[in-house]
């Protein structure tokens, strides 16, 4: 249904590292910056694995907080992306696990971003 979402961060610089590394195990990973001189408003980040579909751009601390829930090939990768999540400076929001209450085989993991925005990666496989 959706083509891309952004996302407004208060420091793209602190907010790259942490997707680079929360990200890298769902196989997504920055595809394009556009400069400050194309924006005229500050570089803006587009991370994906084919094309752009998350796009992270500075400006003030949105609120409220986003939840994005990004898809995990398998339940191996939902606990790959917490562990590089927190690696990466995010905070703990919901540990690895089923969450049998959307679905019997829903398998997610949460982090807060360095901003609060709530990133999950789900898989809705069986194990």
């Amino acid at each position: 249904m959706f083509d891309h979402v952004g996302l407004v961060v208060s420091d793209l610089d602190r907010a790259t590292a942490f997707y680079d590394g929360a990200l890298a195990p769902l196989g997504i990973r920055e595809l394009m910056r556009i400069p400050a001189s194309v924006t005229g408003r500050g570089d803006v980040v587009g991370y994906g694995s084919a094309k752009p579909e998350l796009w992270l751009s500075p400006g003030a601390q949105t609120k409220p907080h986003v939840h994005l829930a990004l898809v995990a090939e398998n339940r191996a990768a939902v606990d790959a992306f917490y562990k590089a999540a927190l690696a990466a400076g995010g905070v703990d929001n919901g540990p690895p696990g089923l969450r049998a209450h959307y679905h019997p085989d829903y398998y997610g993991a949460f982090v807060l971003d360095p901003d609060g925005h709530n990133i999950e990666a789900c898989c809705h496989r069986p194990a």
